[in-house]
């Protein structure tokens, strides 16, 4: 087994093997966000086609996440044993073929149970993901590597919504959402073709429950990662909320908007997938704690102007969410890896966890809101969320620093480093 110390070098920004990593990560992200959220611009039609509430028809959307969420914990132990690339690939492959079986599905029920059952075995890339970056990436190189991760969940993430409606207009929601299966099927293969396999990854045999548990309260009681986990599930619970009920705002009046109409809303995604990326750079550059910041600001900024009743306002409101949430992820997920001590893929697991259980709890959450007040219910609803994360980014600002100072050593080049990423 290959030991701590006779690691070989961790991969270098520029080479070869990075560019392929970078490429076949975005794959990953793009995979497992355009099949996720597929069903996000569909549930208007599911509402009508099933006879359901707007709140019932989130849930085609909220049990993926939620059984991602759960998920998260098991892939990140297993993949100890077997392997990050080995986990993703066949994650990736699973969902999309249960993506094609929900296209199929005879009734409501049925959806749900393949989209649950689909949202768990996504569990099996996010998490790892991260890991294997964490592992595999030269510091100095992790922050734009994150930010092509999450670049490639930003673009999923708009073709899952945009497509979906164009196809769904054009067709029906069962080839719009076969298609998105089929393409997923495509990524995983360029996935399997593309990375490379794990070079500094120490496989732990067998499954020890006790080690799990162990890594997992040591990530809990660090206290510069509990702030991030919390962003975690405010941030990303906000942003599914605004995305849930912004098509049922988009079809009512006074925008009365169609399917397709929507979709090209949402390729407002393009900023998140730039977003991503240049915050990832400028975080390894300037420091974290002000893109993340600032990120977080934005969002409550763009949740703010949607609410003014002009498609104008709406669609700049939504480009300023997205955008301003892509770049607070990327560097939130990033800090995750860099801060963990020891059993990364334990503590991006935690974060994932928190990620992905936002995302299902305040997205389902939403609909009562939506229910009693319409969009200026949602609106508020997250607002008051994003200003606890803006609180959470604030906290983890000031914690940080002292957690780098306690830990560094005397004139340590890589605790410097650290210290001036923050």
């Amino acid at each position: 087994m290959t030991t701590s110390y006779n690691l070989p070098a961790p991969v270098m920004p520029g080479t070869a093997a990075y560019r392929r990593i970078g490429i076949a990560l975005f794959l990953a992200g793009f995979s497992t966000f355009a099949l996720l959220y597929c069903a996000q611009p569909l549930l208007p039609l599911f509402a009508d086609y099933f006879t359901v509430s707007a709140a019932e028809s989130s849930l085609a959307l909220s049990l993926s996440t939620f059984s991602l969420a759960l998920a998260i914990l098991c892939a990140a132990a297993l993949s100890e044993g077997f392997g990050r690339r080995e986990v993703i690939f066949v994650s990736m492959l699973s969902s999309a073929v249960l993506t094609i079986a929900g296209a199929f599905a005879p009734g409501w029920i049925s959806l749900l149970a393949t989209r649950a059952l689909a949202g768990f075995l996504m569990g099996g890339m996010p998490a790892v993901a991260m890991a294997y970056l964490a592992e595999e990436i030269d510091p100095r190189g992790l922050g734009l590597a994150m930010g092509l991760l999450v670049s490639g969940n930003a673009f999923g993430g708009m073709v899952g919504r945009v497509l979906t409606g164009v196809l769904a207009e054009s067709f029906s929601w069962r080839i719009a959402m076969g298609t998105l299966g089929i393409i997923g099927l495509a990524a995983a293969v360029g996935f399997i073709l593309l990375l490379p396999a794990s070079r500094r990854f120490i496989p732990r045999p067998g499954f020890d429950p006790a080690y799990h548990a162990q890594a997992w309260l040591g990530h809990l009681r660090n206290p510069a990662l509990l702030p991030l986990f919390a962003i975690s599930f405010l941030g990303m619970g906000s942003f599914v909320c605004l995305y849930n009920y912004a098509g049922f705002r988009l079809v009512a009046p006074p925008f009365e908007l169609n399917q397709r109409q929507i979709g090209l809303i949402f390729t407002v995604y393009l900023f998140g997938i730039t977003a991503s990326s240049v915050a990832g750079a400028l975080a390894d550059r300037l420091g974290r704690r002000y893109v993340l910041g600032g990120g977080l600001a934005l969002m409550i900024a763009g949740v703010a102007l949607s609410l003014a009743a002009n498609l104008w306002a709406m669609i700049g409101g939504i480009t300023l969410i997205t955008t301003a949430f892509f770049a607070a992820h990327s560097v939130a997920s990033s800090w995750v890896g860099r801060l963990a001590n020891g059993a990364k893929g334990h503590a991006s697991s935690l974060y994932l966890l928190n990620y992905y259980l936002g995302s299902s709890i305040v997205g389902s959450a939403g609909g009562w809101f939506w229910g009693g007040q319409g969009w200026s219910g949602v609106a508020g609803f997250t607002a008051v969320l994003l200003a606890l994360a803006l609180a959470a980014a604030i906290r983890v600002a000031f914690v940080v620093p002292r957690a780098a100072r306690g830990s560094a050593t005397m004139n340590s080049p890589a605790n410097s480093a650290e210290t001036t990423a923050l």
